[in-house]
């Protein structure tokens, strides 16, 4: 997974954290968290304060509708 695949990113974060709120997450553990996935392969230098925000909308999205 690449920092653009927010999609895959907010699926595999509802699946390791299903009982976590994503709005309660701060920016530099949803860091954390997406560069310590299983398939993310992408420079963890390269993300963006947007990126992590479409992240956190899909996990959101995710969450709501499990």
């Amino acid at each position: 997974m690449m920092w653009r695949d927010t999609e895959d990113i907010g699926i595999a974060l509802s699946e390791k954290f299903p009982d976590v709120d994503p709005l309660t997450v701060r920016f530099t553990d949803l860091h954390k968290w997406v560069t310590e996935l299983e398939g993310f392969g992408d420079d963890p230098k390269s993300s963006t304060e947007s990126a992590l925000e479409k992240i956190q909308m899909a996990w959101l999205d995710e969450y709501r509708n499990r």
